[in-house]
């Protein structure tokens, strides 16, 4: 029996592609616009070639807490199963933090943020 896409997950990166998103969950996702208030982007370089090979790329974007509580990143917010959430975390490397965050339009929705700065946000698993 499939699992009822019971979970929010926000996404400002490669887990916008469709073709990480076959390779990941097996299928398409439909999402809604939504932003992240608070975070800017920077750059990480990823070093598994596995997550490479599937995104096409080593240099991904990542959230870090900005200076700035204004600021906001812009992205997708998809409903997902558990099980895809869990293959989620199987794609992200160790440079990603798992955080649960209230997005723009009010959701509560899990972000992927910089391991680093994760203990500077709340609600991580």
């Amino acid at each position: 029996m499939a699992q009822t896409p019971s979970e929010k997950l926000f996404s400002y990166g490669t887990l916008q592609q469709e073709s990480v998103q076959l390779a990941n969950f097996g299928r398409k996702l439909q999402g809604s616009v939504d932003a992240v208030v608070g975070y800017r982007l920077a750059n990480v370089k990823i070093t598994d070639p596995l997550v490479i090979a599937t995104s096409g790329m080593d240099v991904h974007r990542m959230l870090v807490p900005s200076d700035d509580p204004a600021d906001q990143v812009h992205g997708v917010m998809f409903a997902i199963t558990p099980e895809e959430l869990r293959a989620a975390d199987s794609y992200e490397t160790a440079d990603y933090k798992r955080v649960s965050l209230r997005l723009l339009s009010g959701t509560q929705a899990w972000v992927y943020v910089s391991a680093h700065h994760a203990a500077e946000t709340c609600s991580q698993i």
